[in-house]
């Protein structure tokens, strides 16, 4: 089966309406067999008390975009996606600007997918580096 990007890229913005997604400004730029990207803008509403890209948004945006990928790879009609474990290593800070976060598969099996995502500025600077587990469930 080939792969579909824009089909792909549809389908992340419209079940992010309306979610955390939405509300931190969370976009889903680009799509392929084996990836998935999306951007978040990096201003006072995802800063920390010093002024800095805080954790906590850096790793939203991770699970936002690790848990989507995961649903490029099921029968979202039949089964069901949820991140059971997520870490995350901070290794810049920024300020403003924009961040990406690529989700690159690890391994896919039947009930477990396993997600790097490289959060990266706009010179391809390494800010967060994460991994998340996701379960695949069948759809109740």
């Amino acid at each position: 089966m080939e792969f579909e990007k824009e089909k792909a890229l549809q389908m992340c913005r419209q079940f992010s309406k309306n979610t955390l997604m939405e509300t931190l400004e969370i976009e889903f730029t680009d799509a392929g067999p084996d990836f998935l990207e999306a951007t978040m803008p990096v201003n006072s509403r995802v800063h920390q008390p010093m002024g800095l890209l805080h954790g906590g948004a850096s790793v939203a945006l991770a699970e936002s975009v690790g848990s989507a990928a995961s649903i490029m790879f099921i029968n979202p009609e039949k089964q069901e996606v949820r991140g059971i474990e997520i870490s995350a290593n901070h290794l810049r800070s920024k300020r403003d600007g924009k961040v990406t976060g690529t989700a690159r598969i690890i391994h896919q099996g039947r009930s477990l997918h396993l997600w790097e995502v490289r959060i990266t500025d706009e010179e391809g600077r390494l800010i967060s580096l994460c991994k998340i587990t996701n379960m695949v469930l069948p759809k109740k």
